[in-house]
């Protein structure tokens, strides 16, 4: 988680509105792919992870910062992306800032049958991205 924190970093501040996010795949304890938050109208973290790996997801481990979106607007819902991609396994660190969409995406992939871990770092990236979360959330309430 680390690793996806480090990733995140990257997003801010162009990613604004959205919030900045870290996601690294990893298999067999290697990173393979990584992506983060773009700027609006964008890819998303794991829809860039994603579509920088071309090989058998189903042991492929994603570590994000925060909760995929279930939103589809100018992009998919990236709940839904990772749902659909074979992914067996994701750890997240927190649960969407937005209170109108906390766990929903998480309610996505597990519906979808994929083990989804929760709360991993979570008090060093809501203190890292603080400021970030707090702008993105009070845009959209």
């Amino acid at each position: 988680m680390h690793h996806a924190l480090r990733v995140g970093r990257q997003a801010w501040p162009a990613c604004r509105p959205a919030s900045p996010v870290g996601c690294i795949l990893v298999k067999e304890g290697r990173v393979v792919a990584s992506g983060y938050t773009q700027p609006p109208g964008k890819p998303h973290a794991e829809v860039m992870a994603l579509a920088r790996f071309t090989g058998d997801l189903s042991e492929v481990t994603v570590y994000m910062t925060q909760e995929p979106c279930v939103l589809h607007g100018k992009t998919p819902s990236s709940a839904q992306v990772l749902a659909s991609s074979g992914i067996k396994r994701v750890v997240i660190a927190m649960l969407d800032p937005d209170p109108r969409h906390a766990g929903a995406g998480v309610g996505v992939l597990r519906a979808a049958g994929v083990e989804v871990i929760v709360g991993v770092l979570e008090p060093q990236v809501r203190k890292e991205f603080a400021v970030a979360f707090a702008g993105s959330v009070s845009k959209l309430v």
